[in-house]
């Protein structure tokens, strides 16, 4: 009888990681020309991870016997595919260029028939679109702050709207362009502001009413009958001297100066289910999969405003929200990556690599 293989160990399953890593061009580069035609931003690879915590990433997943091969989504990402072959991808990647960018490496996969963890293109498109997406959610009779799409052609607000405002580039996450320089008290400043970031980022303006209050952010994980909503966690500001708190990219940056985390945050019972229900709603009408983080804000009349959704959130360890969320509800960072990666597989019918 020929035994040849029964002995064999299992095969390791073989993950890449797709991504998209921060270069820091302006330091790399200092004598790199900015023209007046192609200003670039401050925060232009805001959304794009450290290279800590793709590295980090990868640590937990051989940690768990994966074998992982790094994929950087350039321009190359279809040939590397092809070469490497991997089983199933953790797709961290946000995408380069475009409105719909963060559903490129998404559709690639798809077209390459690769299982990945989180939401597909369609999702992803649709949810970097702050104005899309509230156009849908609105139909659910979900209440988002009253807003505007602001384009180069038609940069003012029509009919009757109130300041204060805020100014955010439509398509953009990680509060690229969003500080508290977007705050407009009246249609000049609002003009001019438009104007500006339109040059700036290349796009079209998302003009808000803005909603002051409470910050909150919720975040999900998994998908079915296993989908776990965590308690909201309150970003509780430092300075309440300024009138306009806004989470922005660089408070972010330097969150422990400027905002405290609260989790889970201190509210009734009442409001935590009335924020956990309509966050699980949001999740499931954008069809969102294996993990999203979903921002709120609690207007002094105890009105709750849906911000935004992020289906693609931040895993940056000891600093994306996401795995604060999950660190304060009892699950460390090797826990929730895994738990990311186990929803993905069972989904996929994948559940003989889950141990």
């Amino acid at each position: 009888m020929d035994n040849t293989g029964m002995n064999e160990p299992p095969r390791l399953l073989h993950v890449g990681i797709t991504y998209n890593v921060k270069h820091n061009k302006r330091d790399e580069e200092p004598n790199h020309p900015s023209t007046d035609l192609e200003p670039e931003p401050l925060d232009n690879e805001a959304e794009y991870d450290d290279i800590n915590t793709i590295l980090a990433i990868k640590e937990v997943l051989e940690r768990k016997n994966c074998r992982v091969t790094l994929l950087e989504a350039d321009q190359n990402l279809p040939v590397k595919l092809v070469e490497h072959k991997p089983d199933m991808v953790f797709n961290i990647a946000e995408g380069i260029y475009g409105r719909g960018r963060e559903a490129q490496v998404p559709a690639l996969l798809n077209f390459y028939r690769i299982p990945y963890t989180g939401s597909d293109e369609t999702t992803l498109c649709i949810a970097l679109d702050k104005a899309l997406t509230k156009r849908i959610l609105s139909t659910y009779r979900i209440k988002t702050p009253k807003g505007q799409i602001i384009t180069k052609e038609q940069n003012r607000v029509s009919g009757t709207f109130r300041f204060p405002a805020i100014v955010k580039p439509n398509a953009e996450g990680s509060s690229k362009g969003i500080s508290d320089a977007a705050i407009v008290t009246n249609r000049k400043e609002l003009q001019e502001l438009v104007l500006q970031n339109i040059r700036l980022y290349q796009q079209d303006m998302l003009v808000e009413e803005y909603i002051g209050g409470r910050e909150f952010t919720v975040g999900i994980l998994g998908n079915g009958k296993d989908l776990c909503v965590f308690p909201p966690m309150e970003i509780t500001y430092l300075h309440p001297d300024n009138p306009y708190n806004i989470y922005s990219y660089q408070v972010k940056q330097n969150y422990e100066e400027f905002v405290r985390y609260e989790c889970p945050a201190r509210i009734s019972p009442e409001m935590d289910a009335e924020m956990t229900g309509t966050a699980k709603k949001i999740f499931e009408v954008l069809s969102c999969r294996d993990f999203a983080r979903i921002d709120f804000r609690l207007s002094p009349e105890g009105v709750l405003y849906f911000i935004e959704i992020n289906p693609l959130p931040g895993l940056a360890p000891g600093y994306s929200d996401f795995p604060m969320i999950a660190e304060c509800n009892g699950m460390d960072y090797h826990s929730l990556v895994w738990n990311v990666l186990q929803s993905a597989l069972k989904r996929y019918g994948m559940q003989s690599y889950i141990h």
